[in-house]
């Protein structure tokens, strides 16, 4: 169906007909010109994410549903960055033409299937026209109580660094990807200068073979915010000190914290958490696996700090590694290698207003 044939308010209609609000602090959702949110006794979290097709994401191998779902994860993870709870999501779409109103059900069914996961409500949202492809800008809105809150600058010379999960397998993931659109589109491209129709033909059903590299395309296309490591935080009865979600490379992310705490920082490279399947790919694309670790990016765990008197029971959370300290701003960001050389930790990671070269 065309998104004409129901126009701007018809579409909202038929994406938001059936949400349900979860949260009492959601008086009023989809349906009038604002939402109304009533926090009487917390702190407000907001935070935005744009994302571009071509830029963020490539249709290629990503479906709208594991887009919706994506989109929603990296904003809730943000406010569990701050130690937040999530509450209310909002979602504004430019769309061109080629996308039909069942693109956006799918597109929303993976959105509703990422907030229902953490107790979110759809409060409202914009759609518009694009000539350049998809965009999409969420907002998700949370709370905390304001001496809950982990700020970036929180950190504290002798404070452990932990991290959750593991780190590099969504970027491998990415390369994987990457890989195989262009060998289709090299086959293609073959198959065309050779008038080779039959070629087409088969290249128009080509499924590349992922076998045994499985949890790499999770972790690039069904991202997870960690909002199970903040709950067992919790009852742990550990506070960080600062915190942020890996979303850009755990180099950049450490070098922020620093920045914003006024201090230095010290890793070890054997503590870092690689899952196999991400050691095995970086051997086989030849690329240096604590790199990949380091700036892949798009991992979405949790790096943190706490006090050194929380040592024992950071140690007891499962899933949560311990990889170095922090220290006095004079001694630098250094990275200790297997064999104990140090090396500066540089910021390497994804930065979208780079220049190209």
């Amino acid at each position: 169906m065309e998104i004409a044939s129901l126009g701007e308010f018809g579409l909202i209609d038929r994406l938001t007909k059936d949400l349900e609000i979860k949260n009492t602090s959601t008086l009023r959702g989809v349906g009038d010109d604002c939402a109304v949110l009533h926090y009487p006794d917390t702190e407000v979290l907001v935070t935005t994410d744009m994302l571009m097709e071509g830029v963020h994401f490539d249709l290629t191998y990503i479906d709208l549903k594991h887009l919706g779902y994506k989109s929603a994860m990296v904003n809730i993870s943000d406010i569990f960055a701050m130690n937040g709870t999530p509450r209310q999501l909002t979602v504004s779409l430019a769309l061109s033409k080629r996308f039909s109103v069942e693109d956006l059900e799918q597109f929303y069914e993976g959105l509703r299937l990422a907030c229902e996961k953490w107790g979110v409500d759809i409060v409202g949202g914009d759609t518009t026209s694009s000539y350049t492809g998809l965009a999409i800008s969420i907002t998700c809105i949370g709370e905390a109580r304001r001496e809950d809150i982990v700020y970036r600058s929180g950190a504290r010379p002798t404070d452990l660094i932990c991290v959750s999960g593991d780190l590099g397998a969504a970027y491998m993931g990415l390369q994987l990807l990457e890989r195989e659109k262009s060998v289709y589109y090299a086959q293609v491209e073959d198959a065309k200068r050779k008038g080779d129709k039959r070629a087409l033909e088969e290249l128009a059903h080509f499924q590349p073979d992922f076998s045994g590299k499985e949890y790499l395309l999770q972790r690039q296309l069904q991202t997870e915010a960690r909002g199970d490591i903040i709950e067992k935080l919790r009852l742990a009865g550990i506070r960080p000190t600062a915190m942020m979600d890996v979303s850009d490379g755990l180099s950049s992310e450490l070098r922020h914290i620093c920045k914003q705490s006024g201090t230095g920082c010290r890793i070890y490279e054997k503590e870092l958490p690689i899952d196999y399947q991400t050691a095995v790919m970086a051997e086989e694309m030849d690329m240096n696996v604590t790199t990949c670790a380091l700036n892949g990016g798009e991992d979405y765990e949790l790096v943190f700090t706490v006090p050194i008197g929380d040592l024992d029971k950071v140690r007891a959370i499962d899933d949560v590694h311990l990889i170095g300290h922090i220290t006095e701003a004079n001694l630098g960001h250094v990275l200790v290698t297997r064999d104990g050389q140090e090396f500066e930790l540089k910021a390497q990671g994804w930065n979208p207003l780079a220049k190209e070269e």
